[in-house]
């Protein structure tokens, strides 16, 4: 909420007063502040800007940071190295098992753009510590080919991704990267949407079931499978229909009782949807349709009532989704 969001904000300029006083901590309420809010083209609240140099031109836009630590990374690293040098495997270690989540580097020199894309993608991703290194013991330690980025999770390495100069961008390092804040697959409820929407994938699959039902195991065990090789690229999503609390997202995607267990697509960027052509949810139906939606091959969804018996019987025809182009067209 903007009341937690401007909380954590002003615990983070709290500590960051000592440590770095050179960074000003400002808030305003740009309700009656019209020429501002114009200025920067503020569309939704709370919005959070850093200036750098004096300068009103160009400010940086902080998203998706909720919390004072995150925010005191995030400035640290605009401000400062954003990433930690590391120079023996102890350190390494160190940093692997300092938290859930870790994302070290390795490069066999440390100047070159996918260096550069790196730093900057851990600009944007504060939530979680950024090595790197060009140290032939560590790379050699961890079996780890020169030039690729190794996302560990809890101690493991859990991804692999070779870095090559001029085709990885920051956008697309972070998407990956994020992706590892969440289960492969997961459950819609109000706390987890939140974080849901901070992972910058556009693409959302959701499963529809319930799940107390006798096939769920069966039917998750699929959905995990095919979860594991679209990571990335479409973001699976578990919506429980026996939770009456999920009753707005059945409405908004139309889904009755008698539809489930359904599968659908959403691009939050254009908020087009579409519907598994299959009925069953097997592997091989799931990883169609997500291959079919990222070729482009996918048609669209548009929900639409049944076409009523009587549509035609009097003076002003009732048109729904399902007869309005032959009608009008």
């Amino acid at each position: 909420s903007s009341q937690n969001l401007s909380e954590e904000f002003a615990e983070a300029a709290r500590q960051l007063k000592k440590e770095a006083p050179r960074i000003q901590f400002g808030k305003i309420d740009v309700t009656h502040q019209h020429d501002l809010r114009k200025e920067f083209n503020i569309q939704a609240f709370p919005t959070v800007k850093f200036f750098v140099n004096g300068s009103r031109e160009d400010p940086i836009d902080c998203k998706g940071v909720r919390k004072a630590s995150a925010f005191i990374t995030w400035v640290k690293r605009r401000t400062g190295p954003s990433t930690v040098l590391i120079n023996s495997t102890d350190q390494a270690e160190a940093m692997i098992k300092a938290g859930d989540l870790a994302v070290i580097g390795f490069f066999r020199e440390l100047h070159s753009d996918s260096v550069e894309v790196f730093c900057e993608t851990a600009r944007d991703v504060p939530e979680m510590p950024f090595g790197m290194t060009a140290s032939e013991d560590v790379c050699a330690s961890y079996g780890v080919q020169r030039n690729s980025l190794v996302v560990f999770k809890e101690g493991k390495p859990v991804h692999n991704e070779v870095l090559e100069d001029g085709r990885q961008s920051k956008l697309g390092l972070t998407r990956i990267i994020k992706t590892f804040t969440l289960d492969l697959i997961t459950e819609y409820n109000i706390e987890t949407s939140v974080k849901i929407f901070d992972v910058p994938v556009e693409n959302h699959i959701l499963l529809f079931t319930p799940m107390n039902s006798e096939t769920f195991n069966e039917i998750y065990e699929n959905y995990q499978s095919a979860a594991a090789q679209f990571r990335g690229k479409i973001l699976f999503v578990l919506v429980d229909t026996n939770e009456a609390r999920n009753g707005r997202i059945f409405e908004y995607f139309r889904i009755r009782d008698i539809d489930v267990p359904a599968v659908r697509i959403l691009n939050l960027t254009s908020e087009a949807r579409y519907k598994m052509p299959a009925d069953e949810v097997t592997v091989e139906n799931l990883k169609e349709f997500c291959q079919s939606y990222l070729n482009g091959k996918a048609k669209q969804h548009l929900p639409s009532e049944e076409i009523p018996q009587d549509w035609d019987k009097m003076p002003v025809k009732v048109l729904v989704g399902k007869n309005f182009n032959s009608v009008i067209f």
